[in-house]
C-alpha cells in the first residue's frame, strides 16, 4: 500500500477498495458508477395480510459489517451461470390510494430531513479523506442490504403487501392515469436472496388485447422508481401499453448492493416475473434502458432471442468510454454495450439528444451504427435536449408519437 504516499488521494482511495474487496472489478465500477438517491424518492408502506398498516421499518444502517453476508457476490459480471430460471412469489401486490399519500407524507418528510442531517455529518467526515469515504459507503451499502434481505424475507414469508407513498414533492404532479398501479416485491433472487422494488402499471382490461405490450423500464442512474412515477403514467396512458419500472439492487426499496453484476440479476429476475405474470410471451415484452439503464437492457436483449423490442435512451458504448476513450482502463470496464449490440435479435429504437454533456452524441450514432442491419429503426436525434431533458416540455409530445410508431412496427414485424 506504499503507493498512497505518491499517489492523488482518489486514486489511493479506488486502489484501497480494489484491495480490500479481494481484487474485484466490480466494487470499484460501482464505487464509480451507482448513486441511489438518498433518501429516494417513494415509500413502500408495509400491509399485513388483515389490511393492517406495519409499523416503518426503515433502520438500514443498523446492522454491523462484520454481521453481512452474501450480498454483493462478486464473481465475473459475464458469467451468468448462476442466473438461472426460478419461481417467484407474485403476491406482494397492493393498490396505492391517495389517502395513504396523504397521511404519510409528513412521516416520509421527516425522515428525509433526518436522513440529510445525517449525510451531511457524513459528508463533513469524509470530505477530508476519499479512503474514508469509500469506506463509509461500503460499510453503509453493506448494512442496508442485510437489512433488507431480513425485512423483506419476514414479509414475502408473511403475505405482506405494499402502498405506494411518493415523494411530498411528487404527490399532486402525478399525471391521471385509469389503469392501477402496483407496488410489488420480486424475489427472491436465488444467489443473494435479494428482493427488487417495482411498480407495475397495468392498463385496464378492456383495453388489453393479445399483443399488448409491456414496456420494461430500467432508470437512470441517480433517481428511482418514485421520481419516474410521472413518466411512466404518461408512457402507460399514452402508447398503451403495461409499464413495469424497478429499482437496481441498492436503490429505493430494493435490497441488495448497487453492482453491475447485480443489474444483470436484477433486469432477468424482473423479466421472468414479467413474462409469467403479465405478458405472458416474450415477444410482447420491449426493453427500455435509460442512461446507465442501457447495460441491463442490452445485457438482456443480446441473450433473449425472443424479446420484442429494444428501446436505448441517451445510451453509452461502455461505462468507461463515458470517461475516456483510451482503452487503458479497459481492465475496469463495465457495461460493454456497443459489444452486446451486436447480438441483439429485436428491432432497436435509439434516442439520444445532440447536447448530452454526460453522455456524448457519438455514443448513440455508435451504436446505431453497431445494430444488425435487419433490426435497425429510425433513430431519434434530438437538436435541443441533453442527456436528462428529452423528453421535456413540448418533446414529450414527439417522444409518445415515436413510442406509438416503433410499437406499430413490433406489431407488424
Amino acid at each position: 500500500m506504499c503507493c498512497c504516499c505518491c499517489c492523488p488521494p482518489a486514486i489511493s482511495a479506488l486502489f484501497y477498495l480494489w484491495v480490500r474487496s479481494g481484487f474485484s472489478k466490480g466494487s470499484v465500477a460501482g464505487a464509480l458508477t451507482f448513486f441511489p438517491p438518498d433518501p429516494p424518492h417513494y415509500k413502500f408502506q408495509r400491509v399485513d395480510k388483515d389490511g393492517k398498516i406495519l409499523p416503518d421499518d426503515a433502520n438500514d444502517d443498523g446492522v454491523a459489517e462484520e454481521d453481512v453476508g452474501n450480498v454483493d457476490d462478486n464473481g465475473d459480471a459475464d458469467d451468468d451461470s448462476d442466473l438461472g430460471t426460478f419461481e417467484i412469489d407474485t403476491k406482494s401486490s397492493h393498490p396505492t390510494t391517495q389517502n395513504d399519500n396523504d397521511s404519510n407524507s409528513n412521516g416520509l418528510a421527516r425522515k428525509k430531513k433526518e436522513r440529510q442531517q445525517e449525510q451531511q455529518r457524513a459528508a463533513a467526515a469524509a470530505s477530508q479523506d476519499p479512503i474514508v469515504a469509500m469506506t463509509q459507503r461500503s460499510k453503509k451499502l453493506r448494512a442496508r442490504a442485510k437489512h433488507r434481505a431480513t425485512i423483506d424475507t419476514s414479509d414475502s414469508q408473511n403475505g405482506v403487501t405494499y402502498n405506494f407513498i411518493p415523494d411530498e414533492s411528487i404527490v399532486g404532479k402525478l399525471p391521471s392515469f385509469h389503469g392501477t398501479i402496483h407496488p410489488i416485491k420480486i424475489g427472491p433472487q436465488k444467489k443473494t436472496g435479494t428482493y427488487i422494488a417495482a411498480l407495475l402499471y397495468k392498463l385496464p382490461p378492456s383495453e388489453c388485447n393479445t399483443n399488448t405490450k409491456t414496456i420494461l423500464y430500467s432508470h437512470g442512474n441517480a433517481t428511482d422508481i418514485g421520481a419516474m412515477a410521472s413518466l411512466q403514467c404518461v408512457i402507460a396512458k399514452n402508447v398503451k401499453c403495461h409499464v413495469l419500472v424497478y429499482d437496481y439492487s441498492g436503490y429505493g426499496e430494493s435490497g441488495g448492493i448497487p453492482m453491475e453484476k447485480n443489474t444483470y440479476r436484477d433486469v432477468k429476475m424482473v423479466y421472468e416475473w414479467v413474462v409469467a405474470n403479465v405478458t405472458h410471451h416474450e415477444r410482447n415484452v420491449i426493453l427500455y434502458g435509460q442512461s446507465v439503464g442501457s447495460g441491463p437492457s442490452c445485457y438482456l436483449a443480446s441473450r433473449r432471442e425472443h424479446v420484442g423490442g429494444l428501446i436505448l435512451h441517451s445510451p453509452f458504448t461502455s461505462g468507461m468510454r463515458v470517461l475516456t476513450p483510451s482503452r487503458a482502463l479497459a481492465c475496469l470496464d463495465i457495461f460493454p454495450n456497443i459489444d452486446r449490440i451486436a447480438k441483439v435479435q429485436c428491432p432497436v429504437f435509439i434516442i439520444h439528444g445532440k447536447k448530452d454533456q454526460e453522455v456524448a452524441f457519438e455514443h448513440g450514432l455508435a451504436l446505431q451504427a453497431a445494430v444488425p442491419e435487419e433490426y435497425k429503426t429510425d433513430p431519434w436525434w434530438v437538436s435541443n435536449k441533453g442527456h436528462n431533458d428529452v423528453v421535456d416540455g413540448n418533446n414529450i409530445v414527439e417522444y409518445i408519437q415515436r413510442l406509438n410508431r416503433f410499437v406499430r412496427h413490433l406489431d407488424a414485424a
